[in-house]
């Protein structure tokens, strides 16, 4: 059978309030061409489908529309929800959907029997199993998170996502003997390099599974939530697919994939580039370097390409604060956006100054980051510190994934 991988779609995504709802567009029709090149059978979307959990009607729109030029395509479709999703919004129409043998797993089913999933191949046969593992909340993994301690807790959900999928594991094996089948899952491995633009998940991150407790029954693993397309270090072929456009100029220099598997032939998959749409150019230097960038910038991309300013002084200057500022509201190169600029003074002064003076922005940091120098103003012990903290990130998931009402 042939495969296709994504996830992370992010649809409604505002990159510094720029909207990227035509980079998806662009993508999706460069996607159904992929599908019809490749003869593509089976469609894996393994979650954050949404980038709020309550999307605009516009984005919901565009998710539907994605959804029917695909299916269009004569292509299976199994799509999982993530952290950033409403399980809810995407259960509603799952009925309907599966008419159209598109499968929506967006919350863990009460008997996990539910999220396993037969593929049917040309001849009519189950040639495929599918363990269609969503991002498992708070209220999944409860009756294992009750520890005493932080590392307690830490442990309990690590070990509620291994029994999740050795349950699923245990399912197929025991209802489809002897057919190949494959997890998609949607969560934080260790050891994985992340980018600015993901949601810290399961206690901030801290409760990072361990790639080795998935087994070895899966013969191929499908992951979603990090961005950065990569490989994770398992005992069966596990991908992140990661994100089909860059979502923050961390991602700028990641080559955006999808990844194809041709059962017949290997598990282990091949990556197919995703064209760049449009660029994400960070450009640092003092303000006679950036006026030279700027003006020697060539367009070739198909949509304006977005750029992030930084410059870099020696010494506070007002002057250039204010030359700065003119550069910006000036600049008008047809292919160029200005969306977001900081200025970075080596040498630090007081006054009015340090607001200029390098310091991060509030506006750039999580709200992790900003309780731990919080906390840093503490003199707790290690033990306090790391269960505050704790507490902190557990009520920062509950507050993640409160579900906004919806109009379905």
């Amino acid at each position: 059978m042939k495969i296709l991988h994504t996830a992370d779609w992010h649809i409604g995504k505002k990159l510094h309030k720029h909207d990227l709802s035509p980079d998806f567009d662009l993508f999706i029709n460069w996607l159904c061409t992929s599908i019809q090149e490749n003869k593509i059978e089976l469609l894996l979307i393994s979650g954050d489908v949404f980038d709020l959990a309550n999307p605009s009607s516009d984005a919901r729109k565009q998710y539907y529309k994605a959804l029917l030029k695909l299916r269009n395509l004569d292509c299976k479709i199994i799509l999982t929800g993530g952290n950033h999703d409403s399980p809810a919004m995407l259960d509603a129409p799952g009925e309907i959907l599966r008419e159209l043998e598109m499968h929506v797993v967006g919350s863990l089913r009460k008997n996990i029997e539910d999220c396993v999933i037969p593929v049917k191949g040309k001849s009519g046969k189950t040639e495929l199993v599918v363990a269609a593992i969503p991002y498992l909340r708070d209220a999944d993994l409860r009756s294992a998170s009750d520890g005493n301690t932080y590392d307690d807790r830490l442990e309990a959900i690590r070990m509620g996502i291994q029994n999740t999928f050795l349950g699923a594991a245990e399912i197929c094996n025991t209802k489809y003997p002897n057919i190949p089948a494959l997890a998609m899952g949607h969560l934080y491995a260790a050891g994985v390099e992340t980018s600015e633009s993901e949601r810290d998940i399961q206690i901030g991150n801290q409760a990072a599974f361990q790639a080795s407790q998935f087994g070895e029954f899966f013969n191929y693993i499908a992951l979603g939530h990090i961005h950065k397309p990569q490989k994770v270090n398992a005992l069966v072929p596990t991908y992140y697919s990661g994100s089909p456009i860059p979502l923050s100029f961390s991602e700028r220099k990641d080559e955006k994939r999808i990844l194809f598997l041709d059962t017949e032939k290997s598990w282990n998959p091949q990556s197919i580039p995703i064209p760049v749409f449009r660029k994400l150019l960070k450009l640092t230097g003092n303000l006679s370097e950036l006026q030279t960038k700027l003006s020697e910038l060539l367009d070739y991309s198909i949509l304006n390409n977005l750029i992030e300013l930084e410059m870099i002084e020696e010494h506070y200057d007002a002057t250039k604060l204010y030359e700065l500022d003119k550069l910006i509201q000036n600049f008008n190169k047809p292919g160029f956006e200005i969306v977001k600029s900081r200025v970075n003074f080596k040498n630090k002064v007081s006054g009015a100054s340090e607001l200029y003076a390098g310091s991060p922005q509030l506006e750039d940091l999580k709200p992790r980051e900003v309780f731990l120098e919080l906390l840093a103003n503490h003199e707790y012990n290690v033990d306090i510190n790391q269960e505050i903290l704790g507490a902190f990130d557990e009520l920062m998931e509950d507050l993640q994934q409160q579900e906004i009402p919806n109009e379905l």
